[in-house]
């Protein structure tokens, strides 16, 4: 595989929305199998969000199977789930909106998520996740 060809040594994965964040709310992440790829990447968009106080928290999960996902420890996330996640504060395009933020795995378990938690009495804007598996073990069947 060519080393600049970015489009067959990866493959997206869609994992949350884009849904509207809402107040009070978890958005639950669908679980990526990892299973033939070295690594993960997500991308999280945090769309028009009109409220200061909107604060949306990001949690990585993994595990060996798909039933018992617990929290990642620090070291096995590539930047942390703080800088992933939306504070409160400023709704300045490119700022607290209309932002793309990600959050990287690189720990052993076969499957891993990603759930958003909003908290903020006026909750409104909306999030997607995209998760980027790079690495193929293999590129055949790829397309």
């Amino acid at each position: 595989m060519n080393a600049h060809d970015l489009q067959n040594a990866t493959v997206e994965r869609h994992a949350i929305g884009p849904v509207a964040i809402g107040a009070n709310a978890t958005k639950t992440g669908k679980i990526i199998d990892r299973q033939g790829y070295g690594g993960v990447h997500f991308l999280l968009g945090y769309g028009a969000i009109v409220t200061t106080g909107t604060i949306v928290t990001v949690q990585v999960k993994e595990g060996d199977v798909t039933g018992t996902l617990t929290s990642v420890a620090d070291e096995d996330l590539v930047g942390t789930e703080t800088l992933a996640s939306r504070a409160a504060g400023a709704t300045t395009s490119g700022v607290g909106q209309n932002v793309r933020k990600s959050v990287g795995y690189k720990g052993e378990k076969r499957y891993v998520q990603v759930n958003t938690i909003s908290t903020g009495t006026t909750s409104v804007g909306c999030v997607d996740v995209t998760a980027l598996l790079f690495n193929p073990e293999s590129t055949s069947g790829m397309a």
